[in-house]
């Protein structure tokens, strides 16, 4: 049996546009489906029960997504489980897909669907922002960024040894070498962007903050290993976006847009780095708009 854990922290206003989307064309014997609200104090568990019988609210005091999905694992029932983010749209046909595509290949441990990221309603340099982001190598292959990453059993083992990180999606993709893990495109998740470049900004600085904790994490393991082997990275270098130039001049504005917010991410992020804050979320809200 296929499971599905989506972590839930105050989501009343999207899950239900999720809960709906993977119910749509199943059969009562479909997928199994947890929900962990962690720490809600909206209606995310009143939206997500109203669902019916195939949908298990699981709740716990706690507002951290890892404890989330480590609660998830505890009730899930099967496999190949799915991994997903309550605020993106994401359907059955995408669920049948990614578990088609494990099922098919023993040697395949993880998989994503491939992304589409609406970008109307969004300021232009939000806009100028992702059509740069969403041409980048990494990007593309990586299977970080989509909310929702599937796992057969043994892949799951590999990502359950992983410590809490801020950068879970992103430790998760890069656990699998590029044979082991593989991005479906015929399975779509629609990822809601931030609207503005506040919340963009946001969300860059998390994003800088949690790579940072994963840096450390990936740098105190190979202090311990005796081949000292360079940990794999998703870091986007100059080297990158000169080839994006290359082959992209009019993407120009954009990769201005791109080096700025890397930036002001970068100096947003400092404080929390020094500090060693990897818990404090800054969450952006302008993508959640139901």
């Amino acid at each position: 049996m296929t499971s599905i854990v989506i972590p839930a922290h105050n989501e009343g206003r999207v899950i239900g546009r999720l809960l709906d989307a993977l119910l749509a064309d199943g059969p009562d014997s479909g997928p199994d489906i947890v929900v962990v609200c962690n720490g809600c104090t909206d209606d995310t568990a009143a939206v997500a029960g109203a669902r019916g019988p195939r949908v298990r609210v699981v709740e716990i005091p706690t507002p951290s997504k890892h404890t989330a999905l480590r609660v998830g694992d505890e009730h899930a029932r099967g496999f190949p489980r799915l991994y997903v983010d309550a605020d993106v749209e994401f359907g059955a046909a995408g669920v049948r897909a990614l578990a088609g595509a494990l099922a098919a290949s023993a040697d395949l441990l993880a998989a994503a669907p491939g992304r589409d990221i609406p970008l109307s309603g969004c300021a232009w340099p939000v806009r100028a922002y992702y059509r740069v982001w969403q041409r980048l190598p990494a990007v593309r292959e990586g299977l970080f960024g989509r909310g929702v990453i599937a796992v057969s059993e043994p892949g799951h083992e590999r990502i359950a040894a992983l410590p809490p990180l801020m950068a879970d999606d992103l430790a998760a993709s890069l656990a699998f070498g590029p044979q082991e893990r593989r991005v479906v495109e015929a399975a779509r998740v629609v990822v809601h962007p931030p609207r503005t470049w506040g919340d963009l900004i946001r969300r860059r600085v998390r994003a800088a903050t949690s790579s940072a904790e994963l840096e450390r994490f990936q740098a105190a393991e190979a202090a311990g290993s005796p081949e000292g082997a360079r940990a794999p990275s998703a870091r986007t270098g100059t080297d990158d976006l000169r080839a994006l130039l290359r082959d992209r001049p009019s993407l120009l504005p954009g990769v201005v847009v791109f080096v700025v917010a890397a930036l002001a991410a970068r100096r947003g992020a400092r404080k929390a780095i020094r500090t060693g804050d990897f818990s404090t979320w800054l969450r952006d809200e302008s993508s959640r708009q139901g």
